[in-house]
């Protein structure tokens, strides 16, 4: 990748911050890294709640500054100057990414950005995204980052909902930003990068201002604001704070570090709360981290990367472990890959077992979590995985196990997940209502099913609601009806997911139709394509003579999966 020297321990940082030990490695390891021990690991469980043996220590946010921008400058002058980031075969130095922040910052507050104010970042993968992010936390803003397969009109809900003062985006989104400001009165201004940048802002020309000091935010201010519909509805902004995402980024890499697993292969979408959580938890390595970006995932290309730039760990979505395992992965040098994180979706146990035959040095350990508990709530822990489970929960993180009156649940029984974490959301963004109903007995409601086993491990059963989660993508269900039924041949929608081998579920659409031969089901997909994210379309329409009704006439989706069954 490049000379080892980039890759060496800081003088006096040989072990990462608060971690006495580690536990022992797989043996796939061990040829690459040093057996450790970490007694604090051990999560106890009483009934179906499993604490960590940290519950007693005072809340992260009253002990430290989590001000992300000062994470991130202590980060640089802990580390110093080295290539840190490969991205579209260019390497970039700490010290350039540092420095690009600390002047867009100042490009930024020239454009007038308040503290607490929100700028909505919509990129694919690219090195300005990192950069955008850590600028407008020196400037005291929030960041809303929107994933860049959204519709104008999506986009523009977010941007009306959020009250948001400004855009960062690129060329190839440009167009449809402006669609979408087009309709948002409190968007003040559109950055864009590179050199077809229109009548927007120039990033560059932000670059070109005077560095500012880091402006002051609280540990609970506002630092994230990301829209997901969590499980019912449509989407909603989840308020994550510096100590939420400062909390989970630290504890999470307490829970999976090992020392010399340094070098990253990144292709989850740094829009998602995941994404956004590893740019944060890179900051906190005592070692330095190199991070390989892909602009989106790609198999062939994702192999070549781990193979050429010798990549220890990597973290995918099961989706994406379903396309590598399509690809000829016995002719490519995969052994440094030591480490693969899963999560977003369920992943099947086959697919888990055959990645692991065919990558025999790779281990993957499934974690789990949610965008309102700042992404990560559990994980299974280096060399004490349970296959099948999500792990145990996170230093610091309680869990329990409820049922539907709210009673605690003995191990082994089925009931709702729900959790108290100091990375747990401050709450959705001007909805009281759901926020009371999400967090109501002091737990935030996943709205997912699973049980604990004896051992404190935690297996997800199903969900609650009807979410339906194709290659770790939310999709609502709402959001694709509401599409197809504004074509004047439909009379009602009901969308549902079935499983897929490849993406975990995929999207489809059962609509009955206002007179028959209104429309066909191919020219229906190709109307919610037209109006709806590339992940959220129906890959297949099914037209009826009328959709199931419950007896006080909701949609019967249950009915609606029995016909793809």
């Amino acid at each position: 990748m490049h000379g080892s020297s980039k890759r060496r321990h800081p003088p006096g940082a040989n072990a990462f911050w608060c971690v006495d030990d580690a536990p022992p490695l797989s043996s796939k390891a061990e040829k690459l890294l040093a057996t450790q021990r970490t007694p604090w690991l051990y999560c106890e469980q009483a009934g179906s709640t499993t604490r960590s043996p940290r519950d007693e220590d005072p809340p992260l946010n009253t002990r430290v500054d989590n001000h992300l921008a000062r994470v991130a400058e202590a980060a640089f002058e802990r580390h110093g100057d080295y290539p840190t980031l490969l991205f579209d075969g260019r390497w970039h130095t700490s010290g350039e990414i540092f420095h690009r922040s600390q002047r867009l910052a100042g490009g930024f507050a020239a454009l007038d950005v308040e503290p607490g104010e929100r700028v909505v970042v919509t990129m694919a993968n690219c090195a300005e995204v990192s950069i955008a992010y850590q600028a407008l936390w020196r400037v005291g803003a929030a960041v809303t980052p929107c994933t860049f397969v959204l519709s104008a009109t999506e986009l523009r809900h977010v941007l009306n909902d959020s009250g948001a003062c400004g855009v960062v985006t690129t060329p190839d989104l440009l167009d449809k930003v402006v669609e979408a400001v087009s309709g948002a009165d409190t968007v003040r201004f559109v950055v864009c990068t590179g050199e077809s940048a229109g009548n927007a802002t120039r990033f560059s020309s932000l670059e070109q201002s005077e560095p500012i000091p880091i402006v002051e935010r609280a540990n609970d201010d506002l630092a994230a604001l990301l829209y997901t519909g969590g499980t019912t509805g449509r989407a909603k902004g989840v308020m994550l704070s510096h100590a939420n995402l400062a909390f989970c980024a630290k504890t999470g890499l307490q829970a999976s570090h090992v020392d010399g697993v340094t070098d990253a292969l990144v292709t989850v979408p740094l829009s998602h709360a995941f994404g956004l959580l590893f740019t944060i938890s890179a900051a906190f390595m005592a070692e330095p981290p190199v991070n390989v970006l892909m602009p989106w995932f790609e198999p062939t290309a994702a192999l070549e990367l781990i193979q050429e730039h010798r990549i220890h760990k990597a973290t995918l979505v099961p989706s994406m472990i379903q396309m590598l395992l399509g690809q000829e992965l016995e002719h490519y040098d995969l052994s440094s890959l030591v480490d693969v994180a899963c999560g977003s979706a369920p992943l099947p146990r086959t697919v888990a077992t055959e990645f692991e035959r065919r990558v025999p040095s790779a281990t993957i350990r499934e974690g789990y979590g949610l965008t309102e508990s700042s992404a990560l709530i559990a994980t299974n822990r280096p060399g004490a995985r349970k296959l099948g489970s999500v792990g145990q929960p996170l230093p610091g993180v309680t869990m329990t196990i409820l049922d539907n009156a709210g009673r605690e649940l003995p191990a082994g029984e089925p009931g709702e997940i729900c959790c108290r974490s100091p990375g747990v959301m401050l709450g959705y963004w001007r909805a009281p209502e759901a926020t009371e109903d999400a967090l109501r007995g002091g737990w935030l409601h996943t709205g997912d099913v699973g049980y604990v086993d004896d051992d404190g491990f935690i297996f997800i059963v199903d969900r609650i609601k009807d979410l339906i989660i194709r290659g770790g993508f939310n999709v609502y269900p709402r959001d694709v009806e509401d599409a197809l039924t504004e074509h004047p041949g439909v009379a009602a929608a009901g969308v549902v997911g079935r499983p897929d081998p490849r993406f975990g579920e995929e999207v489809v659409a059962f609509v009955s139709l206002t007179s028959a031969g209104a429309v066909d089901a191919e020219a229906l997909v190709a109307w919610a394509r037209e109006r709806l994210g590339g992940y959220k379309y129906p890959r297949e329409a099914r037209i009826v003579d009328a959709l199931p009704r419950t007896p006080v006439g909701k949609l019967d989706r249950k009915a609606l999966r029995k016909l793809l069954e």
